[in-house]
């Protein structure tokens, strides 16, 4: 388990304090940008390393911020973006629910077969920690709500016709910052009130 560098203990803070609702006088434009510069200033000081730190990777984990604009990864008081991941089985969900006691009835929900990528390094150049996890989606449908020992779910296959991956750039016991094969940037904080186990059942 990784200790957190002194020097980027201010960048983190301000990061995570940039992550809540903007604030009076603080256009959401203008707080997309600050947080940009924080991360990049944060994957400087605090770069992940899943070869030394892949257990802090188990967990469920909410979306805090997205550079996308796609309606499916916005940020709302109303809604849970969650990202599940249990690398030790190589499994991993996206889930997408209301807030609230509704939000365990149902939920949209992507499954997936994820796995470390060694991080190639050029001939000139050292090996570089592994960041990558490759992801390959494999059934997306409803989730329903725990029914006896089991969950309701409709789920179908999903034919990806493309690679996809997430490189970890920043990762911790609360926070994760990863860029997608789309070149979405996202920003997440872990839920340690969720269970990993019942939402994947």
């Amino acid at each position: 388990m990784s200790t957190l560098p002194s020097g980027s203990e201010s960048t983190r803070i301000q990061l995570l304090k940039q992550l809540g609702p903007p604030g009076p006088g603080r256009s959401a434009a203008g707080a997309s940008e600050r947080v940009r510069g924080l991360i990049e200033q944060l994957e400087l000081e605090q770069p992940a390393d899943l070869v030394r730190d892949q257990a802090l990777l188990r967990g469920v984990w909410e979306l805090r911020w997205s550079s996308s604009s796609l309606p499916y990864l916005a940020v709302a008081p109303w809604l849970e973006n969650l990202q599940l991941l249990d690398p030790d089985r190589g499994l991993g969900m996206n889930l997408l629910r209301l807030s609230g006691p509704l939000g365990s009835l149902a939920g949209i929900a992507v499954q997936a077969a994820i796995g470390l990528e060694p991080a190639a390094a050029g001939a000139s150049e050292p090996a570089r920690p592994v960041q990558r996890v490759s992801v390959r989606f494999l059934r997306g449908g409803w989730l329903g709500p725990q029914f006896g020992s089991g969950r309701l779910k409709l789920l179908r296959e999903v034919k990806q016709g493309f690679p996809a991956w997430l490189d970890i750039t920043v990762l911790d016991q609360q926070l994760r910052v990863c860029h997608g094969s789309a070149g979405t940037l996202f920003v997440l904080l872990r839920r340690p009130d969720l269970s990993l186990e019942s939402l994947m059942g």
